[in-house]
């Protein structure tokens, strides 16, 4: 498994959230299993975003995409997005 992790600060939280609900992409069309959306508990206007894949390929595609939509919000609905693509090696749930 395979996870994308997108890190970055947004200037109003309502705002990315309808935005990232409106999906720009298609992230299940291009291989997200799973997401989930955190942010710190001391700063409400940042986001982690991991997104999970079976293949390190999606992630990548899925990342050149974002990298689209990213030119055109940069700065409007986030800014200065990082990112990277890790392998799970291990997880386990108790």
């Amino acid at each position: 498994m395979y996870m994308l992790r997108i890190e970055h600060p947004v200037p109003d939280y309502e705002r990315w959230q309808q935005a990232f609900d409106s999906d720009p992409v298609g992230r299940k069309k291009l291989g997200v299993r799973r997401y989930q959306i955190l942010r710190p508990v001391d700063d409400p206007n940042y986001v982690m975003i991991d997104l999970e894949f079976d293949t390190a390929q999606q992630a990548e595609t899925l990342l050149a995409a974002m990298r689209v939509v990213w030119g055109q919000v940069q700065g409007t609905i986030m800014m200065n997005p990082q990112s990277r693509i890790v392998e799970v090696v291990e997880a386990k749930e108790y």
